[in-house]
């Protein structure tokens, strides 16, 4: 580009730039390589007003306060971002015939990268006849600035030295793509180098690692910042507190915490939310009362803290102490707090509603979606569309709140029309009207719709797989799972532990439990939590393969994932199954004592129906008369068919009126009591019972069977 061309020369005379002191300190970033060492002027501004004049009228040996007077504009240009004005000097430059000097041409690199000029940039980088080594630097940071991370790769492999900064900065620029393992691999080929790293370099570095590798490898890192003696960094040490932290390594994160002398609200914050994460309460709270000053950050993480847990009326009480110091919410505690309330079903989230307008944060599009999922969460779903229809419609994030809403209240008809009327359509979109039809018993549209998704080209994640194998197991089609979880491997879908987990539930449910058994063999080490462990525990003992399941479960209690209330019917449906009278007694007991979890009417109806399978009719009677809550018609109807197993009639008769006090309808109960009376040759009572239903209407739950 011809700057000279297009601005008038005498334009130049009028040039009214405001100029930034320059002192040596302040040239780290221009060229050494200049075949002359000029004195710096003290008033760069005068000295150009004196270049302009001596246009007119040269004199010998001005050349070198011509171009440092350059230099200084030219720094004042990069510093205001006053580009406008830099191109005036570089037609300038180029008038004079300086555009050649290393030092000026390094000056006006900088200045178009500083304004966001970085094609001008490379056009003039490129216009040198030499790589400079200080150009390099310039045009890497102006690279990575702007986002061009494979131009800056590709000059820092062909530079002709590569330094501390330029290694510094290409690590900075991968870290903040993401690039954590590239970013590890360019400080190898750094230590390689025998180059020492600084402070910036090492928190990058960290940073990187804290998503790549375990605590053994973080604490080389951390022996290596005490080497080079940059632990005493505050940005280094946050960094490494950070790493403990998020490696669960909370016993060095707070040795290190108490190490530091230096400690900013950064620090405190990062060691607050170590606690917060690992559930740590009393420790959260106090170090929160140590922090000197406490930023939105710290009173934020102590509010979600108890929110979290459940704990909202404490989550509001910080809340409203924090208002009373004179901070503000943003818009991520005020979203958290309002999903809490949502979680909860608790109408506190209306006057949060009242202060987000209040504070002007209705306005962004994920805290309109929030209140739309709030209300939609408290079955308020008219006042969720009612904040649908204030909110903007070019906020994909409110429909698909607003039809998440529509799903959860079980309103399909109404949610599949806003997902037909929405401008646009996300993968949350699609997995919501997904899971929408798998949840209400329609699998075939569920199975539809993601063959519909498939076909307009949006990629499913982890969630919408879920629904679609869940889907396959309600039909038991086989076939169709083994080409779903085909397709999981293909596209490389993450398998989280609740995909494994539907996978696992799937085959069992579609009659391959031996498939359930491999898979789960193959993902069992890596599961974090219970939920694979249940779908197998589940899926063997509805299959009879009761030794196999307790088995299972026994392995289970061998690793710190703790059962829940799902694992133990699973546990005491093996019992049933194998007949195993005591062990089922023993777990049942266990649940309470060992584990704090409380039975429920389903556990009950577990031991009703082992102890009435083995005969111990009495024995389950009695347990249903001392359950915590009243029993339903699935527990009286299975100590009745017991009943009419082992012809116990007289607690037959007493569980047939149970039943029938329940649902005086229940044909299946009457039926048993009737055969029961037959078994017992008792043919009147018998007969009065067939005679007193055919006067009535009965009703009979149809039959269904999962694998077809």
């Amino acid at each position: 580009m011809n700057l000279a061309a297009i601005i008038p020369k005498s334009q130049f005379s009028r040039l009214n730039i405001p100029f930034l002191p320059i002192s040596p300190s302040n040239l780290r970033w221009v060229s050494n390589s200049s075949s002359k060492t000029p004195r710096l002027p003290e008033d760069p501004k005068s000295q150009l007003v004196k270049l302009f004049n001596s246009m007119r009228n040269p004199y010998p040996n001005q050349a070198v306060e011509h171009e440092f007077a350059l230099v200084s504009a030219l720094k004042s240009c990069s510093s205001l971002k006053a580009i406008l004005q830099g191109q005036q000097i570089h037609c300038l430059v180029l008038k004079t015939g300086l555009d050649s000097n290393t030092f000026i041409e390094n000056s006006m690199v900088h200045m178009y990268a500083k304004c966001d000029r970085i094609g001008d940039a490379k056009l003039v980088f490129g216009s040198s006849s030499r790589l400079d080594l200080v150009a390099c630097h310039i045009m890497i940071i102006g690279y990575v600035k702007s986002g061009h991370l494979d131009a800056a790769r590709k000059l820092f492999d062909i530079m002709p030295e590569r330094t501390c900064v330029a290694y510094t900065t290409i690590i900075k620029g991968l870290t903040q793509k993401y690039r954590w393992a590239d970013a590890f691999y360019v400080f190898q080929d750094m230590r390689l180098a025998a180059l020492i790293p600084n402070e910036v370099t090492m928190a990058d570095v960290i940073l990187s690692y804290m998503h790549l590798g375990g605590i053994r490898e973080g604490k080389v890192l951390h022996a290596l910042t005490a080497k080079f003696g940059l632990d005493v960094f505050v940005l280094v040490s946050t960094n490494l507190l950070h790493m403990y932290c998020t490696c669960s390594s909370l016993a060095d994160g707070k040795r290190l915490f108490d190490e530091m002398c230096d400690k900013n609200i950064v620090s405190w914050n990062v060691m607050l939310n170590g606690y917060a994460k690992a559930n740590l309460v009393p420790l959260a709270r106090n170090l929160f009362e140590r922090i000197p000053e406490k930023d939105v950050v710290s009173w934020g993480t102590m509010i979600d803290t108890y929110a979290q847990l459940g704990r909202l009326s404490e989550a509001l009480l910080f809340y409203r102490d924090m208002l009373r110091t004179g901070l503000r919410p943003n818009d991520v505690l005020v979203v958290n707090l309002i999903s809490a309330c949502g979680q909860l079903m608790s109408f506190e989230g209306q006057q949060l509603h009242a202060s987000v307008v209040n504070a002007g944060l209705d306005c962004l599009d994920f805290v309109q979606s929030t209140i739309i999922h709030f209300y939609a969460s408290c079955n308020k779903i008219d006042l969720a569309w009612l904040q649908f229809e204030s909110s903007n419609k070019d906020h994909l994030t409110s429909w698909n709140a607003l039809m998440a809403g529509f799903v959860r209240n079980g309103m399909i008809a109404p949610a599949k029309k806003i997902f037909d009327d929405m401008p646009g359509r996300d993968v949350f979109s699609w997995s919501s009207m997904i899971s929408g039809y798998s949840q209400t018993g329609q699998p075939a549209m569920a199975l539809e719709l993601f063959h519909g998704m498939i076909a307009a080209n949006v990629r499913p994640n982890a969630i919408t797989m879920v629904s679609v194998v869940s889907a396959i197991a309600s039909v038991g089609t086989l076939e169709e799972g083994i080409w779903v979880h085909e397709y999981i491997r293909c596209n490389y879908i993450a398998l989280n532990d609740n995909l494994s987990a539907a996978l696992v539930d799937m085959y069992a449910k579609c009659g391959a439990i031996g498939t359930a058994l491999e898979f789960f063999s193959q993902i069992r080490d890596r599961t974090t939590s219970i939920s694979p462990w249940n779908a197998i525990i589940c899926g063997l003992a509805a299959h009879g393969h009761a030794i196999l399941s307790l088995k299972i479960f026994m392995d289970l209690q061998g690793i710190p994932i703790k059962p829940n209330s799902i694992t133990f019917i699973g546990v005491l449906t093996a019992c049933c199954h194998a007949g195993l009278v005591e062990v089922g007694k023993e777990y049942f007991q266990k649940m309470k004592s060992m584990y704090m979890i409380d039975p429920n009417v389903k556990h009950y109806g577990c031991m009703v129906d082992l102890l009435g399978r083995a005969g111990r009719i009495r024995e389950a009677e009695e347990m249903i008369r001392s359950m915590p809550m009243k029993a339903d018609v699935v527990i009286w109807g299975t100590l009745l068919a017991a009943c009419r197993k082992h012809g116990n009639v007289e607690v037959g008769e007493r569980a047939a009126h149970s039943l029938a006090s329940l649902d005086a309808s229940h044909g299946a109960g009457q039926l048993l009591l009737s055969n029961l009376y037959a078994d017992a040759e008792r043919w009147e009572d018998a007969l009065g019972v067939r005679s007193a239903m055919q006067g009535r209407t009965m009703t009979r739950l149809p039959g269904s069977s999962g694998v077809v």
